[in-house]
């Protein structure tokens, strides 16, 4: 049986079209391999291909959407299922318990957001479900040496790279969804910081 593969991804219109391409590759391969998409429930720029993509190749799509951002950013009818949340915050947490599996397509800030929380979840152990950062052209390579130095610098423990795969390659990244890497274990050393 398939996974429920949340991606977290853009949903500006500003961004390179070759980054669209990539969200319908993306749901192209989960359909393929026949998997379930778990989506922000959006029609428009990543999100909508994404889902148009895996639709096309005969996946059910789940779209999460808050009320707020319906008109904004176009609420994607044709998903099989179409949840509207109150807020943000609720809406990350239908798609967390929605899913089995997090793959982080390129994105901006609210991309980031969802990418650390459930990182974070997973380095303190609250999840074992798999997280993978899809990134060929190196849009996050910043956010990879930033993390590097924070774990040099002692504010982040190395094992945060255990937690998570990162890869350029549409079809790594669903080997490493499915093949669930080990299972992080917190130590008490880990609750007795403030940051992960």
């Amino acid at each position: 049986m398939g996974l429920a593969v949340c991606v977290f991804c853009a949903s500006s219109s500003r961004i390179d079209p070759h980054h669209v391409e990539l969200a319908a590759e993306a749901g192209a391969e989960l359909a393929r391999r026949g998997h379930t998409l778990v989506s922000g429930g959006a029609q428009v720029s990543c999100m909508g291909a994404v889902a148009r993509a895996a639709r096309a190749g005969g996946a059910r799509t789940i779209g999460v959407i808050p009320q707020a951002l319906v008109s904004v950013e176009i609420s994607d009818e044709d998903n099989d299922e179409l949840i509207v949340t109150s807020d943000m915050r609720s809406r990350k947490a239908e798609m967390d318990r929605r899913s089995d599996a997090f793959l982080v397509l390129p994105g901006g800030i609210g991309t980031l957001e969802e990418l650390f929380e459930i990182w974070t979840a997973r380095v303190l152990g609250m999840h074992d479900k798999p997280l993978v950062i899809l990134d060929p052209t190196g849009v996050y390579d910043p956010l990879r040496d930033l993390m590097t130095n924070l774990a040099d610098q002692g504010f982040a423990r190395p094992k945060i790279f255990d937690a998570v795969g990162w890869t350029g390659s549409v079809e790594e990244a669903f080997d490493l969804l499915e093949g669930r890497p080990v299972r992080i274990e917190p130590t008490a050393e880990d609750y007795a910081e403030a940051e992960p």
